[in-house]
C-alpha cells in the first residue's frame, strides 16, 4: 500500500522541512482527531516526547490540531516511546502519540502513533489519516473544542511498570551497572529503574540539552558505554537509544552483546524456567548462529523483513511472544505490547541473577558467524535481478556454504545500490564468497 507521509515507523524527517513543520503537524493532528471522532464522541490522546529541542514546537502544534478537532490531550513530557504505549493502554486513552526520531540526530524528528491497546496502527488507519490531511480542515464549534492537561506522574507510573516485569524473588543488589540513556527520553527514568531494584547505578548520557540526543552516546555509539564500564569496573553496562526502545548490553570485560545474542539469551532463560517457546521471529539480518542454536533446541525460527514493525506483525500472526533484531529492538509480548529497551534489559539481568551466571556463560553455545556486507553501486537501468552471472555465482556460493552459511542480496531502499551479505563460520570464506557475488554486479 503506497503512503504519502507515513513510513514504516510513523512520519520522520528533518525539522523545518516538509513534513516536519508546525503547520503540517497541526494539520496531521487535526486529521487524526477527525478519524478518532468518527468512532468516538470524546476522544482522549496522550502525547509523549524525547529530549529534542524541536519537541516543544511540535508538541504545541499537535495540541492545537487535536483541540481544533474536538480531542482532549494529556501531556506526558519526556518519556520513552514504550512508556507512551503502556500509559495509553493503562489510562484507557483513545490514542498515544510520540514525538521522536529515535536514534537519529537532534535536527531530525518524527511523529508516531499507538492504538488504545498500545500497539502500532494499521496501514488502513494511516491511509484514512492521509486522506484527511490533504483535505480542508473542519473546525469544531467552540463549545466542542478539546482541552489539554498534564499527567504529572507519568514517569513514576512507567518506572513501576518496568519494575513489575522483574521477578519479586530477585534483586540487583551487589551489582554495579552503567546506564547510558543517550541523552534521550529515558534520562530520568532509566537510572531510577535499576537503582530502585537495588543496583549501584552510574549514569552517563543523562544530561540532555536539546541538541545532544544520541551524540556519541547511547545504543548507536556503544563505545562510550564500553569505556565507562571498564573505567568504573562495573558488572554490566546498558545503553538505550534516544527513545529507549533499543538496547545494547556490555559485560564487565567490555564485551558488547547485540540484539541477536540478547534475544537468544531471553529464549534460553524461558526454556530453563520450563516455559514453552513455540517459536521465535528474527529478521533477514539475524545471525545464522542464533537460528541454528534455536533449531538445536527444537524451536521454530522465522525471518521477517528488517524493522521491529515487521517482527511484531509476524509474532502476532503466529501468536508467539519473542522476537527481535540485531540492532537491539527486542519484543517480549507477555511483558509489553511493543519493543522496550528497559524491559528487555531487565529480562536479561533477571536471567543472570536467577542462574548466577554471566551473559558470556549463558551464551556459550552461540558463537556469531562473521557477516560480510558489500554495497555495490548499480549502473543506470541495470537489471541486476535477471543477471545470469549473478544467479550462477549465487548458486555456486550457496552450494559451497551448504548449511554452514547463507547469502542475502537485496536492493537499498534509498540509493541505487545492491547490498550483498554473506554469512559463514569462517570470515575469509565469507569475504571470498561475497566478493565473488559482488564482482558479477560490477
Amino acid at each position: 500500500m503506497t503512503r504519502k507521509y507515513f513510513g514504516t515507523d510513523g512520519i520522520r524527517g528533518t525539522v523545518g522541512q516538509a513534513p516536519i513543520t508546525p503547520d503540517f503537524v497541526m494539520h496531521l493532528a487535526h486529521a487524526v482527531g477527525r478519524v478518532l471522532r468518527q468512532k468516538e464522541k470524546s476522544p482522549v490522546v496522550l502525547i509523549g516526547k524525547d529530549t529534542r529541542i524541536s519537541g516543544y514546537m511540535l508538541e504545541s502544534a499537535l495540541v492545537s490540531g487535536f483541540n481544533s478537532a474536538g480531542v482532549d490531550v494529556v501531556l506526558l513530557g519526556p518519556v520513552p516511546t514504550p512508556a507512551v504505549a503502556y500509559l495509553t493502554r493503562s489510562q484507557r486513552a483513545s490514542l498515544g502519540v510520540v514525538i521522536s526520531a529515535s536514534h537519529n540526530p537532534y535536527d531530525d524528528n518524527g511523529i508516531k502513533f499507538f492504538s488504545a491497546k498500545g500497539k502500532k496502527l494499521s496501514d488502513e488507519w494511516e491511509s484514512a489519516v492521509e486522506k484527511l490531511v490533504d483535505e480542508a480542515p473542519v473546525w469544531v464549534e467552540s463549545e466542542e473544542l478539546g482541552k489539554a492537561k498534564r499527567l504529572d506522574d507519568a514517569a513514576g507510573r512507567y518506572i513501576e511498570f518496568c519494575k513489575s516485569t522483574f521477578s519479586n524473588d530477585f534483586t540487583l543488589k551487589g551489582m554495579k551497572i552503567v546506564v547510558d540513556a543517550a541523552n534521550g527520553a529515558a534520562y530520568q527514568i532509566a537510572p531510577k529503574v535499576f537503582h530502585e531494584l537495588g543496583a549501584d547505578v552510574i549514569a552517563i548520557g543523562c544530561t540532555p540539552d536539546g541538541l545532544n540526543i544520541n551524540k556519541d552516546v547511547g545504543a548507536t555509539h556503544p563505545e562510550a558505554l564500553v569505556a565507562a564500564v571498564q573505567l568504573h569496573q562495573a558488572d554490566y553496562g546498558i545503553a538505550l537509544d534516544g527513545d529507549a526502545d533499543r538496547l545494547q548490553l556490555v559485560d564487565k570485560s567490555g564485551r558488547l552483546y547485540n540484539g541477536d545474542e540478547l534475544l537468544y539469551l531471553m529464549v534460553r532463560d524461558r526454556i530453563a524456567r520450563d516455559e514453552v517457546v513455540p517459536g521465535v521471529v528474527g529478521t533477514l539480518m539475524t545471525n545464522m548462529a542464533v537460528e541454528l542454536a534455536l533449531k538445536a533446541k527444537n524451536i521454530e525460527f522465522i525471518r521477517s523483513k528488517v524493522g521491529d514493525r515487521y517482527v511484531l506483525e509476524a509474532l502476532e500472526e503466529k501468536n508467539w511472544l519473542l522476537g527481535g533484531e540485531g540492532s537491539g529492538h527486542l519484543l517480549a509480548l507477555d511483558k509489553h505490547t511493543t519493543g522496550d529497551g528497559l524491559i528487555s534489559a531487565l529480562q536479561v539481568l533477571q536471567a543472570c541473577v536467577a542462574t548466577g551466571k554471566t551473559m558470556a556463560a549463558l551464551l556459550s553455545d552461540v558463537v556469531l558467524f562473521p557477516q560480510v556486507l558489500l554495497n555495490v553501486r548499480l549502473a543506470k537501468d541495470q537489471k541486476w535481478q535477471t543477471s545470469p552471472l549473478l544467479a550462477k555465482a549465487t548458486q555456486e556460493v550457496e552450494a559451497e556454504l551448504g548449511d554452514k552459511g547463507r547469502v542475502l542480496i537485496r536492493a537499498s531502499g534509498t540509493e541505487p545500490l545492491v547490498r550483498v551479505m554473506v554469512e559463514a563460520r569462517d570470515l575469509e570464506v565469507a569475504k571470498r564468497c561475497a566478493e565473488k557475488i559482488a564482482a558479477t554486479l560490477r
